[in-house]
């Protein structure tokens, strides 16, 4: 399929971003075209855990970071949500609420320990894939 200039630049900015950035960007165009995207999300559901699988295969250094649990201090671990990931309150707890959900892909095995920190110590249940 032959793309415009401008299609193939909104692709490749697609391609360099985050689950949860991806995530944001989905919401906003619902919100600003009043449609939804299920059937988007889906297959960007796809392509994700196709990429992770050839990233483990790799035996690469990185792994996904899943909120497994918000536990019982949930208004701690969306505060720490927000600041480790750079999102707004509302996507944060969108986020949390959503758990168990990878929260960070493909992210060096020290700070996923680190962001895995951060989270136990603010009462979640984190652990990596």
């Amino acid at each position: 399929m032959d793309l415009t200039k401008n299609q193939q630049q909104v692709i490749d900015l697609v391609k360099e971003m985050s689950a949860v950035e991806l995530n944001g960007l989905v919401k906003a165009l619902e919100e600003e075209f009043g449609v939804t995207a299920a059937a988007m999300v889906v297959a960007g559901g796809a392509a994700g855990g196709a990429a992770t699988d050839a990233g483990a295969g790799a035996g690469s250094d990185s792994v996904n970071v899943e909120l497994t649990e918000a536990g019982q201090q949930k208004i701690a671990v969306i505060k720490v949500v927000k600041e480790v990931l750079g999102i707004d309150l509302k996507a944060a707890k969108e986020l949390v609420e959503a758990a168990p959900k990878i929260i960070k892909e493909n992210v060096k095995t020290e700070e996923a320990e680190a962001l895995k920190a951060k989270l136990t110590e603010a009462g979640a249940t984190v652990n990596f894939k």
